[in-house]
């Protein structure tokens, strides 16, 4: 293992790491086609998986402490209400498969606005100020743009884009 230079074992890993970006890619798209929910659901189960990441949800994905964006299933992130500032653990089983599960929800608060659809994105507008939602949580309350809508934002809204969607009014 001497004789490999640097430069090779830091382009394998750079490989690696595309790799598991793709994965996760991937079990995003197959998620949104079949509607599974990759959520562990057994502590056990997580303690025989492999690499763990914690990071911070951005409203769409996960920054992990790696430097990395890993992407949330809208579907998971939707149920779960999470909200952008919430902290997540990500295992990568051994398999591939990507399980989140929330460790620290943020301190939020909740907020009723008009829902919005301005170029394919939604958003709810309160007084002045846009929040973007989900599409997947918008589809599943089955709101329509001018819908009232109540939604979770952080208690400190002033750098949030994004909300998560509670209810159609």
């Amino acid at each position: 293992m001497a004789d490999v230079p640097d430069k090779q074992i830091k382009r394998l890993r750079s490989l690696i790491q595309e790799a598991e970006t793709s994965l996760a890619a991937a079990n995003e798209l197959i998620l949104s086609l079949v509607g599974d929910d990759i959520v562990a659901t057994t502590s056990a189960k997580e303690a025989s998986l492999g690499k763990v990441i914690e990071g911070v949800f951005d409203g769409q994905n996960m920054a992990g402490s790696d430097s990395k964006t890993y992407p949330v299933p809208a579907n998971y992130a939707s149920k779960s209400k999470l909200v952008q500032g919430d902290i997540l653990k990500l295992t990568i089983d051994d398999d591939g498969s990507f399980l989140y599960k929330q460790i620290g929800p943020i301190t939020r608060k909740q907020l009723v606005g008009a829902l919005k659809l301005e170029n394919g994105h939604y958003f709810v507008e309160v007084n002045d100020k846009r929040f973007r939602v989900l599409l997947a949580s918008v589809t599943y309350f089955k709101a329509k743009p001018g819908d009232q809508v109540s939604i979770w934002v952080p208690e400190d809204d002033s750098n949030s884009e994004w909300a998560a969607l509670e209810s159609a009014l």
